[in-house]
């Protein structure tokens, strides 16, 4: 080498020291790396903490090496200004040869287990060691980072849900929804085992909850350029697995909904029942005036069918009485099954009602609405002038004879309605009759007086 390029791998292995020795200090005081000191960890966060936990110690000493050997260089270089021949093999042996002493080993493998050291000691020179501290600062923060992130996002969401799910219990409990009794119950009981589940995972083995961004440990060579060397040592990319966490917390927001509903029924259950006695009773209003409209058909309209009408639904009384049970026993969830069943069967009930009424008087109606006919006729036939006519008049008499008679033939009376209404035509009017000539002059005789 010579001195210009001593003096720029001088430059570049002072830049790249000044680079590891941030980043060491950075996870020194890194918030993961003083969590997991002394915590009981367990699983897969045991296993890669062991080995991180020693590679902690490991690149700080690694470190030391890189420093002493570049401080070595440095010496050799300021002796004088413009080096002698034998300084400048020194500093390229010192720069670019194995010059550098260091303890035999390999880097971990992904998995967290050791591989065996070829040798106790190793020669390496200044960039096999760079790498080497590259690697063993991948598996450190790797470790540290996603430790960090999983302790940050899990246990105290865990723990807000778990407050949450303690108040829906407290709800559960005032709706009469208990364990054993109720699924919704049962669901409570288990999302809360559940959790505690998780949040002891999240805590003890927080790295079964984190999915890396890329395969950790294998970084591949050191970068050459102070760039390269700084995007090497930034921390790792992932995410936190909270599907688990997720699914939580949107089944507890279902059973939150249920036990809402059931609270509302609770508080409208009064009101609800006495809608739907409510229903009934006008459902039964009904069938009474379909029963007296029956009896009226019978009795005043001759030859027609009229329809049997329905007894009123016993099964819906009883049903009714079981509901008022619930509600008095404060068995909510059983409560709103039936009150929905109830409130759908007393408006087919009142509607079964309604077109009770509407069949049976059906004759009646139709009575009625012929006598309405016939008196817009008559008032036709007095506009016409008709009201006089023999005619019109007769067939108004036998109309109405057959509307208000009682049994009343509704055929006929339709016919005599017809009948009327074809009479009602208005007179035509009479051609205008010429003037009557003069009497003729009778030349035989004379007047008379008479004129």
């Amino acid at each position: 080498m010579n001195r210009e390029e001593v003096d720029r791998a001088l430059a570049r292995l002072g830049a790249e020291r000044d680079a590891v020795e941030a980043a060491l200090l950075a996870l020194q005081d890194h918030p993961g790396l003083r969590l997991l000191t002394g915590a009981e960890l367990s699983g897969r966060t045991e296993e890669r903490w062991t080995v991180a936990e020693g590679g902690v110690a490991l690149l700080w000493a690694l470190f030391d090496r890189y420093a002493e050997a570049l401080a070595s260089a440095r010496a050799v270089r300021s002796r004088r200004n413009r080096p002698t021949a034998a300084e400048l093999a020194e500093l390229g042996e010192l720069l670019a040869g194995r010059s550098v002493t260091v303890s035999g080993g390999r880097l971990p493998h992904p998995s967290g287990r050791f591989a065996s050291p070829d040798r106790l000691v190793e020669q390496v020179t200044l960039g096999e060691l760079l790498e080497r501290m590259n690697g063993w600062y991948a598996v450190v923060i790797e470790v540290v980072s996603a430790v960090d992130a999983v302790w940050s996002a899990l246990p105290a969401r865990i723990d807000l849900l778990l407050a949450e799910l303690g108040r829906v219990q407290m709800l559960a409990v005032s709706v009469g929804v208990r364990p054993g009794g109720h699924p919704l119950a049962d669901d409570l009981a288990e999302l809360a085992e559940e959790l505690t589940a998780l949040r002891a995972l999240a805590v003890a083995d927080p790295l079964a909850l984190w999915r890396p961004g890329r395969v950790p440990a294998q970084r591949g060579r050191a970068a050459e350029t102070a760039d390269c060397q700084r995007a090497t040592w930034a921390s790792p990319t992932g995410a936190v697995d909270t599907t688990g966490f997720d699914r939580m917390g949107r089944r507890l927001d279902d059973v939150r909904v249920e036990l809402e509903g059931l609270l509302r029924l609770r508080d409208e259950s009064h009101e609800r029942l006495q809608q739907v006695a409510d229903l009934l009773q006008r459902a039964d209003l009904t069938l009474a005036e379909a029963r007296r409209a029956r009896g009226e058909v019978l009795a005043k309209i001759a030859a027609t069918e009229v329809p049997a009408v329905p007894g009123p639904h016993s099964a819906l009384r009883e049903a009714i009485g079981q509901a008022v049970g619930f509600q008095q026993t404060g068995q909510w969830h059983r409560l709103g099954p039936l009150l929905d069943a109830l409130e759908d069967a007393a408006a087919k009930e009142l509607g079964r009602a309604r077109q009770a009424l509407t069949e049976v008087a059906q004759p009646l109606a139709v009575r009625a609405e012929l006598r309405g006919r016939l008196e817009a006729y008559k008032a036709m036939a007095a506009r016409f002038g008709l009201a006089e006519d023999p005619e019109v008049v007769e067939r108004f008499e036998k109309a109405r004879w057959l509307l208000w008679s009682a049994p009343c033939d509704l055929r006929a009376a339709a016919e005599a309605v017809g009948r009327f209404q074809q009479a009602l035509r208005p007179p035509e009017r009479q051609p205008q009759q010429p003037p009557s000539p003069p009497p003729a002059e009778d030349t035989g005789r004379g007047e008379d007086g008479d004129g």
